[in-house]
């Protein structure tokens, strides 16, 4: 799933997710396909970018308000697959907030 911001004319904000995966799927694709499903229906959920490359991972998620990103963080779904995620699917990992001011692209 993506979004399309240039629906917005108001800024948003942006969490960064960049990660490093340990060894063994253990679960993790069927778990992170449900926190996708999951986060898709929380209030001022704009969209989701993810990409992974062998151990590397990095999932942007796009956001209303801090409200809302804090109201995910602490949803009691999300809260255990954090603790999962931290004893098994992850040697490493950044989250990283941030406000967007402004955005351009190129289409062909």
């Amino acid at each position: 799933m993506s979004v399309n911001t240039k629906e917005f004319k108001e800024s948003y904000f942006v969490v960064i997710f960049s990660s490093q995966r340990s060894e063994g799927e253990n679960g993790y694709g069927k778990m992170a396909q449900v926190m996708e499903d999951l986060a898709s229906r929380q209030q001022g959920f704009l969209g989701i970018e993810s990409v992974r490359d062998n151990e590397l991972g990095i999932t942007i998620s796009y956001w209303e308000s801090l409200e809302d990103i804090k109201r995910w963080k602490v949803n009691t779904a999300h809260k255990a697959a954090q603790i999962k995620g931290k004893k098994e699917w992850y040697k490493n990992y950044k989250v990283r907030i941030c406000k967007m001011e402004r955005e351009y692209s190129f289409e062909r």
